[in-house]
C-alpha cells in the first residue's frame, strides 16, 4: 500500500509543539518533473555501475510499499522530531 499522509511533528526547546500533515499524492504531482529527472539519473547510474534498472526499481518499490506504519522519533536535548508515515 502506498503511503498517503506524512505527519511531521516538532517539539521546540520552549515546549511548544508544531505538527504538519503532508499529503503524499499532491506533493508527488507538484514535484513530478523533478521525479522524472531523478528516475532518468537513476537509470544512468544503474547502467554506469552495471546494476539491473528493473531490479533497482523493484527494490525502490518494495521500500515505498513498506513505509506505511513507520515512525521515526529523534530527541536531542529539549527538541524532539517525530515523522510518521500513514
Amino acid at each position: 500500500m502506498m503511503p498517503w499522509l506524512v505527519t511531521v511533528g516538532r517539539r521546540r526547546a520552549d515546549g511548544r509543539r508544531l505538527r504538519l500533515h503532508v499529503p503524499v499524492v499532491p506533493v508527488l504531482l507538484v514535484l513530478s518533473p523533478l521525479l522524472a529527472l531523478a528516475v532518468a539519473g537513476g537509470v544512468v547510474a544503474c547502467l554506469v555501475f552495471r546494476v539491473s534498472p528493473l531490479g533497482a526499481l523493484r527494490a525502490a518499490g518494495g521500500l515505498l510499499w513498506a513505509l506505511p506504519g513507520t515512525s521515526f522519533e529523534i530527541e536531542q536535548g529539549r527538541t524532539a522530531l517525530l515523522l510518521s508515515v500513514r
